[in-house]
């Protein structure tokens, strides 16, 4: 059964707060698209009311029928997305969703950012447009290949690691990508590149460490999420915080 949109939790005043609001939501909208698009299709019933996608702050996603109060709290994404699921070409009906996505974005962050001085409402657009849009994130996805670093047969592609004996090493957990074969650096990047934290929305970089979710298959910063490598070496099974406080609820 459909939910309807989850209230807004918070106020976000702040440059990094609304950054922070921006990128969950953005993130939530690429996993929509790229790594749980079949699910998002399967949402978008062309039989049913009008309905919307919406990303949450929390990194989720959901497609449901808008606010009914008028005028919202929030501004509303695109409406009836759902219609046009079998009357078109499903990429280019998926992209179309991707660009109405961006826009919802931006109309949220600056909702928000509306009392901001120009300075701040500079920095903030500054902060948003250091990450690809969800259209780009959607655009650039390879054949067979996701954002959330799963390929079409379902394996994590990022699921072993190769130490320095050139053994693969079982382990959710990416270390920065290693120089060590020549042959495999343009693979291991263009992989890597493809992928966005689950947390901070923010893409792969080389340079900083990542572990994966063994549950949701999301990725995430060990910043972010507070492990460092040197826990990831002893943690079989990684449950991002997401899928541990889900699990407790239970």
């Amino acid at each position: 059964m459909d939910m309807p949109p989850a209230p807004v939790s918070s106020n976000p005043r702040s440059v990094e707060e609304i950054f922070k609001d921006f990128s969950g939501r953005r993130a939530g909208l690429v996993g929509a698209l790229t790594s749980d698009v079949d699910d998002f299709c399967s949402f978008c019933d062309p039989d049913k009311e009008n309905l919307c996608l919406y990303g949450l702050p929390n990194g989720t996603w959901e497609v449901s029928p808008p606010a009914d109060e008028v005028p919202p709290e929030l501004p509303e994404p695109a409406l009836g997305i759902n219609f046009a699921r079998d009357g078109m070409q499903r990429r280019d009906w998926l992209s179309l969703v991707a660009v109405h996505s961006d826009s919802w974005l931006i109309s949220v962050a600056f909702f928000y950012g509306a009392r901001l001085n120009a300075n701040d409402r500079k920095r903030l657009f500054s902060l948003i447009s250091d990450l690809p849009s969800v259209f780009e994130a959607f655009a650039d996805r390879k054949h067979g290949r996701d954002r959330s670093g799963v390929d079409s047969s379902g394996k994590s592609r990022h699921s072993s690691k190769r130490g320095n004996d050139g053994h693969a090493k079982n382990s959710r957990a990416a270390a920065p990508a290693a120089k060590e074969y020549d042959d495999d650096d343009d693979e291991e990047d263009e992989e890597h590149t493809e992928t966005f934290c689950g947390s901070c929305g923010g893409l792969y970089n080389a340079n900083e460490f990542w572990i994966g979710c063994d549950i949701c298959e999301r990725w995430f910063h060990g910043k972010c999420v507070r492990i460092t490598p040197a826990k990831a070496e002893h943690i079989k099974h990684y449950k991002c915080p997401d899928c541990s406080s889900k699990k407790m609820r239970q």
